[in-house]
């Protein structure tokens, strides 16, 4: 076979070769992985990396303004639930997206 027979019959080959991948590596070729929840994924890493060091601050500073006795015990509680909330989030959607069978 010449070099010219064999590039005319390149194009065939390959789409044997790319159907054959696309059957024997089908989590690949279907693409499952949804851009959105990678997105959230990497938004709310983003969102834990900054809040924790805020948070470690704000404990501190409730703390000294507890032993000076210049605190509204309103802000604690309120600090206190804003935490649990903003680290347990994803603990609080999957316990309400069980509740809806989602």
């Amino acid at each position: 076979m010449n070099y010219c027979a064999w590039m005319q019959n390149a194009g065939a080959r390959l789409r044997v070769f790319m159907v054959a991948g696309f059957l024997f590596l089908p989590d690949l070729a279907l693409a499952q992985a949804s851009p959105f929840l990678t997105g959230a994924n990497a938004l709310q890493t983003n969102i834990l990396a900054w809040l924790t060091p805020i948070a470690i601050i704000l404990v501190m500073v409730l703390g000294a303004m507890a032993m000076a006795n210049r605190m509204s015990w309103g802000w604690c509680a309120g600090a206190i639930i804003g935490i649990a909330i903003a680290f347990g989030a994803p603990q609080i959607v999957a316990w309400v997206r069980g509740m809806f069978g989602v």
